[in-house]
């Protein structure tokens, strides 16, 4: 072989060297986009799923008020009427 061509042969085996570095860099990078595609849709799967549960927690909190809103109501009528029938009855007795 000639100096011309082994030259040439030298300079096409860096050219496909440095394609494939490419190649390779730019199937990473698909990769890594891919991973990040899949890792954004788990987040907004995530996202959703504490959405409703933040909703159940929310409509479970308003219930629990509602109850005990009614459970004070009731226990101070209830207060009131022992309160009544004590004052009614006259002096505590003491034993």
């Amino acid at each position: 072989m000639t100096a011309a061509v082994e030259e040439a042969l030298r300079r096409l085996e860096a050219s496909v060297a440095l394609l494939e570095s490419a190649v390779a860099r730019r199937l990473d990078a698909e990769r890594s986009h891919s991973d990040l595609e899949t890792e954004l849709e788990i987040m907004r799967d995530d996202r959703a799923r504490l959405a409703a549960e933040l909703d159940g927690a929310t409509a479970r909190l308003a219930e629990m008020q509602a109850v005990t809103e009614e459970v004070d109501h009731r226990l101070g009528r209830a207060i009131g009427t022992v309160e009544g029938v004590l004052g009614r009855s006259g002096e505590p007795r003491e034993d």
